[in-house]
Parts: C-alpha cells; structure tokens; sequence
C-alpha cells in the first residue's frame, strides 16, 4: 500500500504563515492571562507585606508563593511569545521585570497587545 502523498510546505506558504498567526495568537492569550494573574497577585502580596510589617497581620502570607509560581508562568509565556515575534533578549527582559513592579504588569500588557496586534495586521 502506497502512502498518501503530501507536498511540503514553503516558508511562505498560506498554510504555513495562517499556523504562525494562530500559534502568536494563542501564545499572546496565555501571556495576556499570566500577565493580569501577576500583576494581581502582586497587588495582594504588596498589600501583604505591608499588613505584616506595619500590623503584625500575616492572613495574607500565602500570597508570596503564589506570586512566584505565577511569576515563573509569566516568564515562560513572555519567552514563547518574545521568540514568536522575534522580539531582542533585551526587550523580553523588560517585559518580564514588569512583573516585579506593582502595575507594571498590566501596564506591559496593553503595550505587548498592541504591538502584536499592529505587528500582525500588518504582515497581511
């Protein structure tokens, strides 16, 4: 028996740049998610650190590791979404301290979906 025979597919190929598209639009939903989760969390854990040190109230200590594993997420989801768009090393280094700032996550957020967005709009 003969197996069906498939062409391969060139670079530039409509198959080949409509699963690009789908894999830099799927990647920028997970960094959006983790993205909002961070900056959250770090809303909580700075509200924690000053509950602790300013009221000796530590009902919210459990919001450091939470933070940190949600950290790693959005470092992750920055690495794949900054390789699909070929982004600089510098450039996902910024984007991934935003997650260290309070705001600034959310801030980098806005700034990353626009620049995909225009970035993808405009390759069509």
């Amino acid at each position: 028996m003969s197996s069906p025979r498939t062409t391969p597919t060139s670079p530039g190929s409509p198959s080949r740049t409509g699963a690009k598209a789908d894999q830099i639009r799927t990647r920028l939903i997970g960094y959006r998610i983790t993205a909002y989760a961070t900056g959250v969390m770090l809303l909580v854990l700075t509200t924690s650190v000053v509950l602790h040190y300013g009221f000796g109230d530590q009902r919210l200590a459990w919001s450091g590791p939470v933070h940190g594993f949600l950290y790693m997420c959005y470092l992750v989801t920055t690495v794949l979404l900054g390789t699909s768009v070929r982004w600089r090393p510098g450039r996902m280094v910024l984007i991934a301290l935003a997650g260290t700032i309070p705001l600034m996550s959310f801030v980098a957020e806005r700034s990353v979906t626009r620049e995909v967005r225009s970035r993808k709009s405009g390759e069509r």
